[in-house]
């Protein structure tokens, strides 16, 4: 008898707390989908200055996950190349160092800084080292990214985002920054009014 009352007891409190768990869902949801654009958002710079993206709006982003530990770290090269190209076109690539993958991005931020400047020459911006896969501690630039969208599954995916700051479409590691299609991609964004 006592174990029928206790579980009893154990279920209505269970249903009681449904609908809070599922309001503060809703709230959240909200939340998120207040943001309509990547340009809405501020975020630190990889030396920890903060920085408004509104300064891209109007241009063309292609936004990547970088890790300096990588089989695929040599994209830095092609990133900084496709960067430089098309940059006065009104195009940059926004580069995010992330450590879930492999843990291949270990170093501080005076590490990053130092490997892209002297292996590859990097010049687009860098910013600080956060996460990118949904759940909890995920950045605002990847909740806004990934939703309602793939996540990066691995390092260097890549999100091509319009001059309106909404994503335009979603490279897997293994398309290459001087891939034949992203590369047109780009260049249909830039044309775009």
């Amino acid at each position: 008898m006592r174990l029928s009352i206790g579980l009893s007891l154990l279920s209505a409190a269970l249903v009681a707390a449904l609908p809070l768990a599922a309001s503060v869902s809703r709230a959240d949801d909200k939340k998120e989908s207040k943001v309509e654009s990547l340009y809405e958002l501020k975020v630190k710079s990889l030396e920890g200055k903060e920085v408004n993206l509104a300064d891209y709006k109007g241009k063309v982003t292609l936004c990547v996950n970088v890790a300096s530990e990588c089989g695929f770290t040599p994209q830095y090269e092609g990133l900084q190349k496709l960067h430089a190209d098309l940059s006065e076109k009104g195009f940059a690539v926004l580069g995010f160092p992330s450590n879930e993958f492999g843990k291949q991005e270990p170093g501080d931020a005076a590490t990053i800084r130092k490997f892209c400047d002297s292996k590859y020459k990097v010049t687009f911006p860098l910013f600080e080292k956060g996460i990118t896969k949904p759940g909890e501690g995920q950045s605002p630039v990847y909740a806004f990214l990934t939703k309602g969208r793939e996540a990066p599954s691995w390092n260097f995916c890549k999100y091509l985002v319009g001059k309106d700051g909404k994503v335009l479409g979603f490279y897997p590691s293994k398309v290459k920054p001087d891939d034949k299609g992203l590369r047109d991609e780009i260049e249909k964004a830039l044309k775009a009014k």
